[in-house]
């Protein structure tokens, strides 16, 4: 399979590069001693939010020292290669920190959640927002043991829950999900819209990848469940997480062994074949809406155009 360098432009959101350090999720020696010293980082997480300082179109997270940080829920997102620790902490943001426009002589501290700041963000920021709000959404479901209804205690740095009652352990879930730019034998990509997105907006198809099927099959079989396509010849090109909830998004290319469109009206409320020329004059006029630079259907839409589109 190929790798992410066939892709035009970063995947924003796979961009971390600190150490998970799973090591030392349960040293509990060292967790209170790193607790307590001041060069530890910690950032607020609250319903898939965070607070960011932002100046303009730059961004950075609000991160603060354990003494200043609130009392919750507390997870290790790991270790940097200066040894700095970073934790998220669990609670409401603070009350008097409001959304609002920034003022003219930032920066300002803002609540702001991954697809506002995601872009915006280095990627050591982006990396540990994206692993915070993916923890919270987990912990937030998760709560009660599927086995006996029990509810769970929170173990390992927040990357395990204990069932106090039949020992069961349950770990952080992740839904794969594959998205794939389907070309016909012309090089035509072939976008849809579903029901709920506004007309004139577009993106690539995507589906869940179900019980024993591989990540190839699920490409084939959901072009065929959306639009009445056959595809074949699946090919990698990245993968990035997707934390809303808690997907992975899998990247690929296929190839349109049919070029008929029979969109399932259930999912899929447009469908069409775009060339280049069509896709690019589209969007310039504000006829058609792509996805944003956050994802990866972005990404895949872009490798094919052969550019960066501007204008959406």
């Amino acid at each position: 399979m190929e790798t992410t360098d066939g892709l035009m432009g970063p995947l924003l959101l796979s961009r971390g590069i600190v150490d998970r350090s799973a090591a030392l999720r349960n040293d509990e020696d060292w967790l209170r001693r790193v607790w307590a010293e001041e060069r530890t980082r910690v950032l607020l997480v609250h319903e898939g939010r965070t607070l960011v300082r932002s100046r303009g179109m730059e961004a950075s997270l609000t991160l603060m020292s354990p003494a200043e940080a609130p009392q919750g829920p507390r997870y290790l997102l790991g270790v940097d290669a200066e040894g700095v620790p970073y934790f998220a902490v669990k609670t409401p943001l603070p009350d008097e920190i409001t959304e609002g426009p920034a003022p003219e002589d930032g920066p300002y501290d803002a609540p702001m959640g991954l697809r506002q700041a995601g872009s915006l963000l280095d990627d050591r920021d982006a990396g540990l927002f994206v692993y915070a709000v993916a923890l919270e959404a987990w912990h937030a479901g998760h709560e009660h043991c599927p086995r006996c209804g029990s509810r769970t205690d929170v173990a390992a740095s927040g990357h395990v829950r204990v069932c106090p009652a039949d020992g069961s352990q349950h770990f952080p879930r992740v839904d794969p999900a594959v998205i794939m730019l389907v070309r016909d034998e012309d090089d035509r990509a072939l976008l849809a819209r579903g029901p709920e997105w506004p007309e004139g907006r577009m993106s690539v198809l995507a589906g869940f990848v179900e019980p024993g099927e591989a990540l190839e099959q699920a490409v084939v079989r959901e072009v065929f469940e959306e639009v009445g396509v056959a595809a074949a010849d699946a090919r990698y090109m990245g993968s990035q997480p997707w934390p809303f909830p808690r997907s992975l998004m899998v990247g690929f290319f296929a190839r349109a062994l049919s070029t008929e469109l029979r969109p399932d009206a259930e999912e899929i409320a447009e469908a069409r074949w775009w060339t280049r020329d069509e896709l690019g004059a589209a969007v310039r006029s504000g006829e058609l809406g792509l996805p944003s630079q956050l994802s990866i259907a972005r990404r895949l839409i872009e490798t094919w155009y052969g550019a960066r589109i501007d204008g959406d």
